[in-house]
């Protein structure tokens, strides 16, 4: 194996230079956790540089962008109660018992033994809680390249305020969608606000479920909102690909760095897998004509 200089690290052995590199390493604990700050960052960086050829390939991103959350769902991890009760002589210290039977799990009240930095989570009324991490997409429409993705804590606001900080950091990376689109849980008057604070017209699916919609028909009445709400739904196959073929349908690490660079990197397997098939396409355009 080897570090992110090029040495070799496995026990002071020798390793053949041809031998991929690869970012998992066998070095002491203490010397690990020191660098996973830089590794985090040589993730990012990474990610970028397959962002980078949409341009110079003539797919700059300009249409309608999508930001989408998904899941990460961690390992079975033991749930510890946050307040500490008092345990008698006769109990393990270690594995204490602990009725948890009809109690209500919040992550006010309780939080994981193995790693609080997920936490828990229920995707609908009646659905089980579960450990999570959220993973924030951010995809162009025309061609399906990524543009961002961001793991975040799993809380009930992270997708909307996840929107002002991808197209910031969008258009530092010199990219500017003209349109976001949305499902109904951007349809919120401060996340509308936001984009249009930014110069984007918000392309949000209506929530009228007793509730009136942020936007009206002065966005709704264009082809563009329509075409928008359609091809959206794309960004479901980015995730499917991450989780089936990327491996990423449940993190491996613990703690939200390690997390958000696992998820850079098959972001970046993405790209680079889309780009190729663009790259392709382009090139059997002439011949075809």
């Amino acid at each position: 194996m080897f570090d992110l200089a090029g040495r070799p690290e496995h026990g002071g052995r020798h390793v053949r230079a041809d031998y991929p590199r690869s970012l998992t390493l066998f070095v002491r604990p203490q010397e690990r956790a020191a660098r996973v700050e830089v590794r985090a960052v040589g993730g990012r960086e990474a990610f970028v540089v397959t962002v980078a050829p949409a341009a110079s390939g003539g797919w700059h991103v300009t249409d309608p962008t999508d930001p989408e959350p998904t899941w990460r769902a961690t390992w079975p991890a033991a749930i510890g109660e946050a307040i500490a009760q008092a345990s008698t002589a006769l109990e393990d210290p270690g594995n204490p018992s602990v009725e948890f039977h009809g109690e209500k799990r919040s992550n006010k009240t309780h939080q994981s033994t193995t790693d609080p930095d997920a936490q828990l989570m229920r995707k609908g009324k009646g659905k089980e809680a579960r450990l999570v991490f959220m993973g924030h997409a951010l995809m162009e429409n025309r061609h399906g390249l990524l543009v961002d993705f961001q793991v975040t804590h799993a809380t009930g606001t992270a997708e909307r305020d996840m929107v002002p900080k991808l197209l910031d950091q969008a258009k530092e990376r010199h990219f500017h969608p003209k349109a976001l689109g949305g499902d109904k849980n951007y349809d919120t008057q401060d996340c509308v606000a936001d984009i249009r604070e930014r110069r984007v017209t918000p392309h949000v699916a209506q929530n009228t479920s007793g509730r009136r919609s942020a936007i009206d028909g002065r966005t709704t009445r264009h082809p563009g909102y329509a075409a928008s709400q359609r091809i959206r739904k794309r960004v479901e196959e980015v995730f499917g690909w991450m989780k089936t073929i990327g491996g990423f349908r449940r993190t491996r690490y613990r703690g939200l760095d390690r997390t958000g660079l696992a998820g850079y990197l098959v972001a970046t397997a993405y790209n680079l897998v889309r780009l190729s098939r663009l790259r392709a396409r382009s090139a059997a355009m002439p011949a075809a004509a």
